[in-house]
């Protein structure tokens, strides 16, 4: 098999860790890893599942805890890829970092049998019995969570996992997924986007950056992103604007304008689209958190 490609999975403002209820005609990503900790489950579609060194099927109802670094893929039977196939490959995702718990919080001692659970990962882990049922619940719950909450549920999920019986070593041997190229290249385009997100930024440029032609390297980000080049660079623009409205009193007209939008329209379209609220909305609703918050500690 090829070398593992980097994959990068963009969080929303406000978040520590990402999680995604994802809806394919069948799964995208090649061969690939990432240093987050992966937690996924199949909810729809079957297929060959290759993690590290081993070569499993995979239906619904799987679920893995998959370690940093640790190289996989998820490959769909072949009628997925069927030219008029109405057929659905559907999983939650969830990657987080053990900084997504703050700095310090893995040298607690009460967190000493979740810091083995994440050791172990790295072999992969798959969850059978009534832990299945029970994470395959949460993480239902998960999806749908905010703010704290979603923090806490995510801590009692790898809680929960760090006490059960139910799970079994997926590879012989920790492998780590390495190519240095690959995650330079990526990280570059990363990098420019995020410096330059409030400018035009022309599929040519990021292309160049990476070295390659433009529909070769649509492909290759689509591929590790699950998005394409402009939903990408979108995102970004959104994430900075939802926290400007949040933080300051700006307009909404200078926001949009600073974030890279030269139509107010448009990024109010975007918005919605990303938020499932406008941005008014999304203003009216933290300022009344803070008024409430004010006044009863008053």
């Amino acid at each position: 098999m090829m070398k593992p490609v980097l994959e990068y999975l963009q969080g929303n403002v406000g978040e520590s860790f990402v999680t995604r209820h994802f809806d394919y005609s069948y799964y995208p990503t090649p061969w690939h890893f990432h240093p987050e900790y992966e937690l996924v489950l199949v909810t729809a579609s079957t297929g060959k599942r290759f993690i590290g060194d081993s070569i499993s099927e995979f239906r619904p109802g799987n679920l893995a805890l998959i370690g940093s670094y640790l190289p996989h893929y998820y490959r769909n039977d072949r009628k997925y890829f069927e030219k008029n196939s109405r057929l659905k490959a559907r999983s939650i995702v969830v990657h987080f970092k053990e900084d997504s718990f703050g700095e310090h919080f893995f040298k607690l001692p009460e967190t000493e049998k979740i810091q083995q659970l994440l050791i172990r990962s790295m072999k992969g882990l798959d969850i059978k019995g009534q832990s299945n049922k029970m994470i395959s619940k949460k993480l239902f719950e998960l999806v749908e969570a905010k703010a704290f909450d979603r923090w806490l549920l995510l801590l009692e999920i790898l809680n929960i996992l760090s006490n059960s019986k139910d799970l079994v070593y997926i590879c012989n041997e920790v492998i780590t997924g390495q190519n240095p190229v690959e995650t330079n290249r990526m990280n570059r385009v990363i990098d420019f986007v995020i410096k330059n997100f409030n400018r035009d930024i022309s599929l040519s440029e990021a292309a160049a950056i990476a070295h390659m032609a433009e529909n070769s390297f649509s492909r290759y980000f689509s591929q590790r992103t699950r998005k394409s080049f402009t939903g990408f660079v979108n995102e970004v623009r959104l994430s900075k604007a939802s926290r400007l409205l949040i933080e300051t009193s700006r307009s909404i007209t200078e926001i949009s304008m600073d974030c890279g939008f030269n139509n107010l329209s448009n990024f109010n379209r975007q918005f919605r689209k990303l938020y499932n609220k406008n941005p008014q909305q999304v203003r009216k609703i933290h300022s009344s958190y803070v008024r409430d918050d004010r006044s009863g500690a008053k």
